[in-house]
């Protein structure tokens, strides 16, 4: 991608909402009957979505809506149950918050140095059922903040593969989901794997992911790119929020302390 069209691609267009509306209806054309077969996949809210991910071009946002129809008509992430992921849960290496950010958005933790497995398909298939019970428990809030916690991370729970393939379901099956990425306390060396990893996140994904230090937290505010979550999420919040969990409380999203 030349210069100026990876500049035009970051320069996110701004409608009206009669213009918004022309285009959500534009793309329910080009979906077809599936609009009334799915209509909880096909909303409004979900094509207006799809709609600014990829900045009000309705052939690339319906493209992009159609391939997610067909991945959740194959995939069924909606009958992802605990049973079929229990496992890899058992470190609480992805479990959400008992606390949302002063937005109200749902705070998803992510733990990669508490990596329990090697099978990539099992840890996307968790990523999923993480994901929509992230997202079926805050209706109200269609984005959420990702912390990721680098606590225990080390250079062998790199892994590319994983990394591309959890890049491809978030920003192809969940768009604008992402409100805010906190990458916490990262070591020197992942500076160089995020460079390396760079060309599977898309530009706008990009711009919403901040690295923080613990003796910084407090200077992330809500002038940065993205709306910045409260900073009790860093410090505090996240401090009180690292139980050792067992599977039942992943399971239910709980991160009480066990007794």
């Amino acid at each position: 991608m030349s210069f100026k069209k990876q500049r035009e691609s970051t320069i996110e267009k701004t409608l009206l909402p009669d213009e918004q509306r022309a285009k959500i209806d534009e793309v329910k054309k080009m979906i077809g009957p599936i609009v009334d077969k799915l209509p909880m996949l096909c909303s409004e809210a979900e094509i207006s979505r799809y709609l600014r991910a990829r900045n009000w071009n309705t052939k690339k946002a319906g493209k992009m809506l159609k391939d997610s129809i067909k991945w959740r008509l194959e995939y069924k992430p909606e009958k992802i149950r605990w049973e079929n992921v229990a496992h890899e849960a058992e470190t609480g290496k992805i479990y959400k918050a008992s606390y949302s950010d002063k937005y109200g958005r749902t705070v998803l933790i992510m733990r990669p140095g508490f990596q329990n497995t090697s099978a990539v398909n099992e840890q996307i298939l968790y990523l999923v059922y993480c994901m929509e019970n992230a997202i079926n428990s805050n209706p109200d809030h269609e984005q959420m903040v990702w912390l990721i916690n680098f606590q225990l991370w080390n250079t062998s729970s790199i892994s590319l593969k994983v990394t591309r393939e959890t890049a491809k379901v978030l920003q192809n099956h969940y768009p604008e989901r992402l409100g805010l990425g906190i990458l916490y306390n990262p070591p020197k060396i992942f500076e160089s794997f995020w460079t390396m990893v760079k060309p599977f996140f898309e530009p706008k994904t990009f711009k919403k992911v901040k690295f923080v230090y613990s003796d910084e937290a407090a200077g992330l505010s809500s002038g940065d790119e993205a709306p910045a979550a409260s900073s009790n999420i860093i410090d505090d919040k996240m401090q009180q929020d690292e139980p050792r969990l067992n599977t039942n409380d992943v399971a239910n999203g709980d991160t009480k302390k066990q007794k």
